[in-house]
């Protein structure tokens, strides 16, 4: 790979973070683990293995080769493989077939508790050890190290970067521990319940109910109706160790459990390693009967209402049929790409019709196996305002349209194309496909009783089906009318306001005469790159140079634009492309609100020249095209990634974008409906009221990133909108970004004669307002919110700096930052309960001069706001009167020097490091210097840094609480606010 010479040169920079992982587990193994409250029996000879693919039981599918299977004698199956994607690391799975629908009631939450008491302590760990032990090998806790629980199963996450064979197999051999013998004893539990009831605490209680709402309404008469992962607070309060315990030895069992590893290791010694590890693992007791999930009932009500204001009005609608098990065929996969064409194809037309100026802002079709209690086909809206009855009753028109009337072949091939293009892509990226999204894949796959493949078998069912005729207007057709019958229709609706007959009206509308609402069907004509407006003529290259160290060059163009080239085939199959223009964020008023916040809504659907969206999609089938734009602090950019064949267009597209844009007025109106339709979820939860306010108030109320109003949103026209856009698109320096599997002269020229082609721009900037942070309160900022009375958020925070200048200060306040966020959480969480999710983030932005911030934030109950404050300057101050530890430091240097060695072994990585780099030559030395920056920091450094920037003087507080009345909070942002 073209990225090893440089990464191998950065890993001679590392002696003190990434030095031979034995040497630290010998040095830790000893002193920190206790002896075993029973030891795990280890198997007297060598395990009899069973290889056979048992994946592929029943199958035709082609197995995928570089997967490796075995079973061993206790029942327990594994997986491996070897994946080199990123170098160094190994990715491990640990899959129990346990969830939320194997508890009974007086069970709900326990499979989740488990997953917290195992990381707790287990046989081989003691309490609370198991995040240090891996943050020693280089791993960062709740990204690398994580589990997750859903109805069907639970699954232990561990991504090992720098992985050796000792830290592959202690790592086994604390996962073993973890499943087999956690520490479920009356203190774990208790200890742990209050961070458990945290969690459910903090998850967003709009979006739970809704969830909750649509489960319940959906699977009435069945288990999954009734059991989020989450559970219940009283079952949860009144969890004994024996209950849980009881949960654990029923259905964690070895025959229960796979061994997933895919990493940049010997398949062999991996399986040698889990049969070492989990061979002695014996279950206990009987096996239990799998419990029966029941089948869609169609004595249930049909429809149902929730009053939920902080959520857009929606109707969420499903067809339900009962699960059953297909043996994972060729046939049957087969089928199943004929029904997701068939849904492609009518959310394709729903979206051309929201567009277009619909009732409804946005629909989608979909189909899935959901947790194996029904093959579910769903149906969800978005109405414009209230009108959600009208929005129904069209939207069930087009689907009612799709099942009368067949496609015509040409929307038939526009879908396969987009679908045909997905896949050969997975092609052509294989070879750079991450282990851990290979680990993941093969954990799908079992949790939804199928096989996995190579991209090329999967590519071939396809091309297969397609040489069969099998994608023609009636098999789609045929495909539609059967996906749209099942034993069971139910529906929700989300309304505002209290309305008796809401769920009566619903029922009523799903059985409403829809004849003659469809309309006449969109045809859409093709449409070919040449109908782009054409560009000017091509510029000339003025000067070529090499960047030291990095392997790039760097291209000026006569007309002043300025190319980042990095040519290497080391992602074969991709090339990202990126386009920097203008002066960002920064550059906005700062007096006054303005249409920037509907750039991203709206300005890419807004079309170029005289074609439309709908014209733009038609060009870009079958095709790796697109335009993703962002709203940068110091630049806009407009990019995507694309193939070796298509980058040429891609630039072409952009350009195109740049030079001739459209201004569509739909796409205004929808982005003004889009933001109105949430701007109530703001008031919903002290998440809400943070996300809409914090950015603003940070910056002393400056509306550059205040959030408007909705009297702003309204506001909005279209020709305000161009009128605000159009210059912006227009002015300030070009960069363009080419990295990926391209050759250097060719990616030159067909810069030049795309971006090279616009007119010569004024590279000089606008005078710019400076950002203010805000002064210091005596008092938190108080704001409100009308979500449920035990949430609130407290924020604190210190003023940083900016620029790249200062780019090894940036570093040190990022290290400062986690350990702050580590003694939070463990403070905070782990020994308080107080709240499940605290964090500290340092924000030092590289384009600008100041701006920059440390932000400690956390949901809490309402009583422990103050707990936060004084916690959080309690280690504010102990930073900055003694240095940390040597062994805290490098848990957090270590983990922060394998995720640089990792990502820098992606284009992405040195994409997002390098924007603005032609223009600052110092992004190239900031990019080169992290790891000897990482390295600088000591315990003493550390401390200076806390000295300078965590100043009781200069922080800034706020506080987000419940209104005592339950009402809607105020709609107001990033202007002051009153003290309480």
């Amino acid at each position: 790979m073209a990225f090893l010479s440089r990464a191998s040169r950065f890993v001679l920079l590392f002696p003190l973070l990434v030095q031979p992982l034995a040497a630290q587990q010998s040095a830790r193994s000893t002193p920190r683990r206790p002896a075993p409250a029973a030891a795990q029996p280890a198997p007297a000879a060598p395990v009899a293995i069973d290889r056979t693919a048992w994946l592929y039981k029943g199958s035709d599918i082609t197995p995928d080769p570089a997967w490796q299977f075995g079973t061993l004698p206790n029942g327990l199956r594994f997986a491996v493989r070897r994946n080199g994607v990123p170098p160094g690391q190994v990715a491990i799975r640990v899959r129990i077939d346990a969830g939320s629908l194997m508890e009974e009631d007086a069970e709900r939450g326990f499979a989740h508790f488990i997953e917290h008491l195992t990381f707790r302590g287990s046989r081989y760990v003691p309490d609370g050890e198991a995040k240090r032990v891996w943050q020693r090998m280089g791993t960062t806790f709740g990204s690398d190290t994580n589990a997750s629980t859903t109805p069907t199963q639970t699954v232990y996450k561990l991504d090992l970067p720098g992985a050796t064979s000792g830290s592959v197999d202690e790592s086994l051999k604390i996962l073993s521990g973890m499943v087999s013998a956690p520490a479920i004893t009356s203190q774990t539990v208790n200890a742990e319940r209050p961070v458990v009831l945290a969690e459910g605490r903090e998850l967003p209680g709009p979006q739970v109910r809704l969830s909750d709402a649509m489960r319940g309404t959906f699977f009435a008469g069945q288990r999954l109706a009734s059991r989020s992962p989450i559970g219940t607070p009283e079952t949860l309060a009144a969890a004994t160790a024996q209950g849980v315990s009881a949960f654990h030895d029923r259905w964690y069992r070895p025959e229960r459990t796979v061994v997933i590893v895919s990493g940049d290791m010997d398949p062999e010694q991996a399986a040698q390693m889990i049969a070492r590890n989990f061979a002695g693992w014996q279950g206990k007791g009987a096996k239990p009967a799998e419990p029966d999930f029941g089948k869609p009932d169609p004595k249930q009500p049909v429809s149902a209402a929730l009053v939920e204001p902080g959520l857009p009005t929606l109707v969420a609608m499903s067809v339900l049929r009962p699960w059953t098990f297909n043996a994972d065929t060729v046939i049957f996969n087969q089928k199943r790409l004929v029904d997701t064409l068939a849904t492609r194809l009518i959310s394709r037309r729903l979206e051309q019709r929201a567009r277009a100026g619909a009732s409804y802002l946005q629909a989608s079709v979909s189909l899935d196996d959901v947790s194996r209690s029904a093959n579910v086909t769903s149906v969800s809206i978005v109405p414009v305002g209230d009108t959600w009855e009208a929005a129904l009753k069209d939207v069930r028109a087009v689907i009612a349209d799709a099942m009368a009337t067949p496609a015509t072949q040409a929307e038939v091939d526009r879908e396969y194309a987009d679908y045909d293009t997905a896949m050969r892509t997975s092609v052509e990226t294989a070879r750079v496909e991450a282990g851990a999204k290979l680990a993941d894949d093969m954990t799908e796959a079992l949790d939804i009783r199928e096989t996995t493949t190579s991209p090329q078998a999967s590519y071939a069912v396809l091309k297969d089906a397609r040489e069969k005729g099998m994608f023609t207007p009636e098999t789609l057709l045929a495909s539609t009318r059967r996906i749209f019958v099942g034993d069971a229709t139910r529906a929700l609706v989300n309304v505002h306001t209290p309305d008796p007959s809401a769920a009566a009206k619903l029922a009523t509308a799903l059985k409403a005469d829809v004849s003659g609402l469809a309309g006449k069907r969109r045809a859409q004509a093709a449409v070919s790159i040449d109908r782009l407006p054409k560009l000017g003529r091509p510029a000339t290259v003025t000067a070529r140079e090499k960047v030291a160290e990095l392997d790039m060059e760097q291209v000026t163009f006569s007309n002043g634009v300025r190319l980042l080239l990095y040519p290497n085939a080391s992602e074969s199959g991709r090339v990202y492309v990126r386009v920097r223009f203008g002066h960002g964020q920064v550059s906005l008023p700062a007096d006054r609100t303005s249409p920037g916040w509907a750039g991203d809504l709206a300005l890419v659907q807004s079309g170029i020249g005289k074609l439309n969206q709908g014209d733009l999609d038609q060009l870009t089938a079958g095709r790796r095209l697109g335009l993703d734009f962002d709203l940068g602090d110091d630049a806009y950019s407009l990019g995507a990634i694309t193939s070796p064949a298509d980058y040429p267009d891609e630039l072409r597209l952009i350009a195109a974008k740049l030079a001739v844009p459209g201004w569509d007025p739909a796409p205004v109106g929808r982005a003004k409906a889009v933001a109105l339709a949430g701007y109530s979820g703001f008031d919903a939860s002290p998440d809400g009221v943070i996300s809409r306010d914090l950015d603003g108030l940070l910056r002393a109320g400056d509306p550059r990133w205040a959030t408007p109003d909705r009297d702003a949103i309204a506001a909005l026209t279209p020709s305000a909108f161009r009128r605000f856009w159009a210059p912006r698109l227009a002015e300030g320096p070009v960069e363009v970004s080419v990295f990926g599997d391209v050759k250097a002269d060719e990616a030159i020229a067909a810069v030049g004669r795309t971006l090279g082609a616009l007119k010569p721009r004024d590279a000089t900037g606008p005078a710019t307002a400076p950002i203010r942070f805000p002064a210091h309160v005596d008092r938190p900022v108080v704001r409100f919110h009308s979500g449920q009375p035990t949430q609130a958020a407290a924020v604190i925070a210190w003023p940083t700096g900016g620029g790249v200048e200062g780019v090894a200060e940036s570093r040190r306040l990022d290290v400062l930052a986690q350990v702050f966020s580590d003694r939070l959480f463990e403070r905070l969480r782990n020994e308080a309960g107080a709240s499940y999710t605290p964090s500290v983030q340092s924000q030092w932005p590289m384009g600008l001069p100041t701006g920059g911030k440390l932000v400690a934030m956390g949901q809490i109950t309402p009583d422990k706001v103050d707990y936060f404050f004084r916690l959080s300057r309690e280690i504010a101050a102990d930073l900055v009167a003694r240095p940390v530890s040597d062994d805290e430091l490098r848990r957090v240097l270590a983990p922060m020097g394998q995720a640089f060695l990792r990502a820098s072994t992606g284009n992405l990585f040195w994409l997002r490091q390098l924007g603005g780099a032609t223009r600052d030559p110092r992004l190239y030395d900031a990019a080169r210097s992290f790891p000897r920056d990482l390295i600088a920091i000591t315990p003493a450094v550390l401390q200076d840094t806390a000295r300078k920037y965590l100043r009781p003087e200069a922080d800034w507080t706020m506080a987000v609480l419940p209104r005592a009345d339950g009402g809607q909070a105020s709609g107001a942002a990033g202007g002051s606010t009153p003290q309480r």
